[in-house]
This record gives structure tokens, C-alpha cells and sequence, in this order.
């Protein structure tokens, strides 16, 4: 993630004023725009201030603040704004709750989950109206964490009791010596989560620790917090103590070090720089943390690959949620020998895609989320073309239809030192490159300090595969851009290099939220001389002892 996706805020405007309605024309020969119906929800009707202080109530804040929707710009609510002391109490509540929480037997903690997951898709247009407001993306972006939510809910809701169950383990003396491994709580998680997937980043990431016993202190981006507070207000109806999940709410150089000064283990996502700060901070109070970062994430097109579904996997893999994903693509490599089809195709679907604002299915892309996004698209967009980049789609902003669209962007001739060439720009952009073998492919695509995602297209399996397993990324897709791995929760998900440190989803995705806890119980003889021996009769015991148990093949 850029800088702008750290312990801060979005950059929304900060004029609580309704923006001014958008009056430039829209270019003749632009992206189409999404129709309207009549009668579509707006901001006003979704967020009202019932809901609002509904959402907010049990929120440890002392002041206030507000968030805003990129649609237009306007206000969408007032919302507490936490101080440090703020936080500190929320760690009081929290850790206080734990301790009875964590004496719940894992099954029942786990049965939350899986009640959260059904009111989830009971209730999802109201998550989805919510999510849309809050980031400004397409309301089938914003399904994409509806499902992601209830993947999650549903895995650790089946698995957390088998991930956390005592396990017996051979003891230094088989029989004589009984080993038990347990899993404990770590505490009180204290999660940092970004505002570019408020629902998933939130409470995706807090169900792991909430099934292994934990509590959480969560900070959310202030711009969407109305989805996280959701989130809280449906878990805690399926049966999670309402002292267990603790929000504050405020910027994140204000309180953010707070969460990670109290905090017994840190979860954070966000930008590589602000994730070094964090690590430093847990560090120095030797807690454990887990960071997903930055990406440059690469998509290799292989010279067999079905040129038509490599096209439109493209147009899901760079532009889904206005390329505000952590591990969508934003380079393009490309065999030279399919490259200009391709290139045709991937660009008329994209000039194609529909740009759009309503609270309804429809639009293929939202819009930015913040200021500082557009200023970075663009800045990336207008150095590379100024520069000698060829332009094959997009590259404008599109404030017709609201104040932070830019149009789907395809670049073509990127090179050093351009800033889009190896910076990453978390927007709707991405650069065209071609390559001769397969070789040239992977040492392209591995030729960047973040190692976070993946894509390789080809209609042979086998060799997807071999090339994937030679690219430094901690996931990595075959003929689809991210959703494949990511959804497919019983395997690791995290980055490698500057893309972050540990793993979400999976045994990782919540064994890192417990501390392994040896429990070895020795049983008729001790582990040293007894019987009557001498210190040198037992070590010539001991020694004969180990020589068989590596003849049995004992571990």
C-alpha cells in the first residue's frame, strides 16, 4: 500500500460541506458511465444519525470528528474521536473482558463466528451500502468482502477447535515422559486495519484472534469506520461480549502508537513505511506483530496462454476496486509473440468498463478514495506519458461523474526511472511489458523489493506452476489475478521482502494470534541418575538410549 494507507486517514476532503454537484462534460470518447434508477439509495438515506449513533455507541471517544464519501465529498457522519488516554481505556475494558473470554470453551467461541456468518449474508445490502459510501468502489468490489467475511467466519468458525487443540508430541523419553503442546490467548490484539477493504481488513482479520481467545483493540481509518462499527454491531449479536471488540477511532499519528504501546500482540496493514514504524514500536516491547504491506504486483501473460480470458482476467486483476488492492496488478508482462492481441483486447475492455456511483450493482469501477490517491495516479500517469510513455487507455480524471473518478489506464513504453515503473500507485493504472522467454518473465517480475502477489496466465498447468514456484511472492494465481488465492482461506496468505512479515488465513492465521505453551509431564524415573547409578553409569545409559531411538527411526 502507498503512504497514504497507514494509521491515517484516506485524505478525504476535510470541508464538512456537501461538495458541489460535478458539472464538467464528460469526453466524447471516455469510459461510458453506469445509468442511475430512479429511486437508488443515497448517503442520506443509508446513513442517517440514528444509525450513526447506533454504529458509534460503546466507541471510547472523547471528541469529534467525522467521516466523508468520496462519491461527492459531503460529511456522512460525526463520529468519536479517541485520544491516547482514549486508548488506553479501551485496552482496560478490553483486557478485563478478555480474561472471561478467553475462559469460554473453544467451541462455543467458535460457534460466534459461524452465527456472525449468517447474519452477514442476511443483512449484506446493508454492509454493501455502507462499504460503497465509505471507499467509493463498485458494489461488486464491495461483495468481494462480503464474501471474503463470511469465507473466514465460516473456516475458523469449522476449524479454530482443531487448529487449537492440545497436541501430544514424543517426550525426550518415549512413555516415560508425556509432552502436551497448548495454544493461549495472547491478550489484547491491537489492530491498526486500512480503509481500502473496511469490512475484510477489519473484521476478517480480528475472527482468529477472537476464536483463540483474544480481545481486540481496533483502529480503523476514521473515513470508514461506519463499516468496521457494522461489523461489531453483528458479531456482538451473534454472541461476542461487547467488551471484547473495542474501536477507537482518530488519526493515526495521534493514537496509533498508543495501540501499539498497550497492545500484547499487533496486527497492522498498510503502507511499507509506516509497517517499519510499527515493527519498531513492538519490538521494542518484544510483542509479536504481523504486517501485510506494499506490492508491485506483477501479472506474467506466457506465450500459450488463452489470449481472450488473460484480457478480461487483466481488467479484474488491475482495476477491481479502482486498483486499491493491495495485491492487484500493476505490471504487465507480456510474451512478445501474443503482446499486440493482447494489448488490443485488454484496452478495448477496459475503455469499455462502466464508472458509476449508485448503491446497486451495475458499475464495473468506483471510484478513488482520496485526495492524495488522485494526486499520485495522476502525477504517475502525466511523468510517464510527459517521459515517453504511450498512453492505451484512460489516463484522466473523470469529475463529471464525481470528484475523485479517474479513468481504467493502461500504459504502454514504461521504463526507469519513471515513478510508475517501480513505485507503487494503489490506483487504476498499469504498465505494459513485453518479454522474449520465460526466464526474462520471472527476472522482471522478481526485480522489485515487495514480493506480495501474483499472476500467471498459461493453458498448461505444469508449467504455471513451475513458473509461479520461482516467483519471490508469498501467493501466487494461475489463470486468475488474486482471487484465488486470497479466497482460499485454508492456505497461508501474506508478502515476502518489503510486502510484510507473517501470514493471514490458514493455521498461521490464527496460531499467530496464541503463544505455544509446552506442557511435559515425566513420569516414573527422573531425567537424571536414579536406581543407584552413578553419574557416569546414567550418561553411558543415556547415551546407549539415544543410539536406539535413532535405530527405531524415533523423532
Amino acid at each position: 500500500m502507498t503512504d497514504s494507507q497507514d494509521t491515517g486517514t484516506a485524505a478525504a476532503p476535510v470541508d464538512e460541506a456537501p461538495a458541489a454537484p460535478a458539472t464538467a462534460p464528460a469526453p466524447a470518447d471516455g469510459n461510458p458511465v453506469a445509468p442511475t434508477a430512479a429511486g437508488t439509495r443515497t448517503a442520506a438515506d443509508v446513513v442517517t444519525p440514528e444509525v450513526a449513533a447506533r454504529l458509534t455507541r460503546g466507541v471510547v471517544g472523547s471528541g469529534r470528528t467525522a467521516n466523508h464519501t468520496p462519491f461527492t465529498g459531503e460529511k456522512l457522519a460525526d463520529l468519536p474521536e479517541s485520544t491516547p488516554a482514549d486508548v488506553a481505556t479501551a485496552f482496560e475494558r478490553a483486557r478485563a473482558a478478555q480474561r472471561r473470554w478467553a475462559q469460554v470453551p473453544v467451541k462455543r467461541r467458535a460457534a460466534v463466528l459461524l452465527r456472525f456468518h449468517d447474519l452477514v449474508l442476511r443483512r449484506q445490502a446493508e454492509v454493501l451500502d455502507l462499504i460503497q459510501l465509505e471507499t467509493g468502489k463498485a458494489r461488486l468490489h464491495a461483495h468481494e468482502e462480503v464474501q471474503a467475511v463470511a469465507v473466514a467466519a465460516r473456516h475458523y468458525g469449522r476449524k479454530a477447535p482443531a487448529y487449537l487443540r492440545p497436541r501430544s508430541h514424543t517426550g525426550v523419553v518415549p512413555t516415560l515422559t508425556k509432552v502436551t503442546e497448548l495454544r493461549q490467548p495472547r491478550g489484547v490484539v491491537g489492530q491498526i486495519a486500512p480503509w481500502n477493504y473496511p469490512f475484510e481488513l477489519s473484521v476478517g482479520d480480528a475472527l482468529p484472534a477472537f476464536a483463540a481467545g483474544n480481545a481486540v483493540v481496533m483502529k480503523p481509518d476514521t473515513e470508514t469506520a461506519l463499516t468496521a462499527l457494522w461489523a461489531r454491531e453483528q458479531l456482538i449479536e451473534a454472541g461476542l461480549p461487547e467488551d471484547v471488540w473495542q474501536v477507537v477511532i482518530g488519526e493515526g499519528p495521534v493514537i496509533g502508537p498508543a495501540v501499539v504501546g498497550h497492545a500484547d500482540y499487533v496486527s497492522f496493514t498498510g503502507s511499507t513505511r509506516t509497517g517499519r514504524e510499527v515493527a519498531q514500536g513492538a519490538a521494542a516491547r518484544l510483542v509479536g506483530v504481523s504486517l501485510e504491506l506494499g506490492g508491485k504486483n506483477a501479472m506474467l501473460v506466457l506465450h500459450d496462454a488463452d489470449v481472450e480470458k488473460a484480457a478480461a482476467g487483466a481488467v479484474r486483476g488491475c482495476f477491481s476496486s479502482a486498483g486499491q488492492l493491495c495485491i492487484s496488478i500493476e505490471r504487465l508482462y507480456v510474451h512478445e509473440s501474443i503482446a499486440d492481441d493482447f494489448v488490443r483486447r485488454f484496452a478495448a475492455r477496459t475503455r469499455a468498463m462502466r464508472l458509476g456511483t449508485a448503491l446497486a450493482y451495475g458499475a464495473e469501477m468506483g471510484s478513488l478514495a482520496g485526495e492524495r490517491q488522485l494526486e499520485t495516479v495522476t502525477r504517475h500517469v502525466e511523468e510517464a506519458v510527459a517521459q515517453g510513455a504511450e498512453l492505451i487507455a484512460g489516463g484522466r480524471p473523470r469529475p463529471d461523474i464525481g470528484p475523485l473518478f479517474y479513468e481504467p489506464t493502461i500504459l504502454d513504453g514504461v521504463r526507469a526511472p519513471m515513478a510508475v515503473c517501480e513505485e507503487e500507485t494503489f490506483g487504476p493504472v498499469v504498465s505494459v511489458y513485453r518479454f522474449g522467454d520465460e526466464d526474462e518473465a520471472v527476472a522482471l517480475a522478481n526485480a522489485t523489493p515487495y514480493g506480495l502477489n501474483a499472476s500467471v496466465w498459461t493453458k498448461d498447468g505444469r508449467r504455471g506452476h513451475a513458473v509461479a514456484a520461482r516467483l519471490r511472492t508469498g501467493t501466487v494465481n494461475v489463470n486468475e489475478a488474486y482471487a484465488a488465492g486470497y479466497g482460499s482461506v485454508q492456505s497461508p496468505m501474506g508478502g515476502m521482502g518489503d510486502s510484510g512479515l507473517g501470514r493471514r488465513h490458514g493455521s498461521e492465521g490464527i496460531l499467530k494470534y496464541t503463544e505455544a505453551q509446552t506442557v511435559a509431564q515425566q513420569r516414573v524415573l527422573p531425567l537424571g541418575p536414579s536406581l543407584g547409578m552413578t553419574d557416569e553409569q546414567y550418561a553411558r545409559f543415556m547415551s546407549r538410549s539415544l543410539r536406539a531411538l535413532k535405530a527405531l527411526r524415533l523423532r
